[in-house]
């Protein structure tokens, strides 16, 4: 059981740093997008690239942020019968769900989207537009990776899940993200 403890303290804290970072990332893109509103408004000048970082930067934080909205419980749910539910019935649900529908729909993700990724690497792929960003497969790589991070937080989920099935809980705290 220690083991199981030591690989859901390894993978909380790889997911807070992340989390950490996406928080940062955040700022960054609360920036290019002022700027561009400014730049476009203010001067009336536009730039593609700029437009394109903004969403490539909303792609990168949704997709590294996903593992830490996982470990802190933040995704949707849909809590009608969960939430009267004993710990250890959650906990089997919560296992359960891990199993037959995280782990293999995150396989299913990351193997295709690292396809998709290997793809746009080869032909150097960059942006169709003008004045648009180079390198493409640098978003496209967020894809497979922000996965592997939700996979492995699942992975961090099901070990806690079967520890308090077990009936020997997690006694770590979950860590997070003060603020930024």
């Amino acid at each position: 059981m220690k083991i199981l403890n030591c690989i859901v303290r390894y993978i909380d804290r790889l997911n807070t740093w992340v989390g950490t970072l996406a928080g940062y990332i955040s700022l960054l893109m609360v920036l290019v997008v002022t700027t561009d509103v400014i730049m476009r408004y203010a001067f009336n000048i536009t730039f593609i690239a700029v437009q394109e970082l903004e969403w490539h930067l909303f792609g990168v934080l949704f997709l590294i942020g996903a593992g830490y909205t996982l470990m802190v419980d933040g995704h949707v749910r849909v809590d009608v019968f969960y939430q009267r539910l004993s710990r250890k019935g959650r906990a089997w649900i919560n296992l359960l769900g891990v199993l037959l529908f995280l782990l293999p729909g995150c396989y299913l993700v990351i193997k295709t989207s690292w396809q998709f990724f290997e793809m746009s690497l080869h032909v150097n792929e960059g942006s169709p537009n003008p004045g648009g960003l180079p390198a493409r497969y640098v978003l496209k790589f967020f894809i497979p990776f922000g996965f592997v991070l939700v996979m492995l937080q699942g992975v961090s989920m099901g070990i806690k899940s079967f520890l308090e099935i077990m009936g020997r809980p997690y006694k770590g705290k979950t860590p997070r993200v003060e603020g930024i």
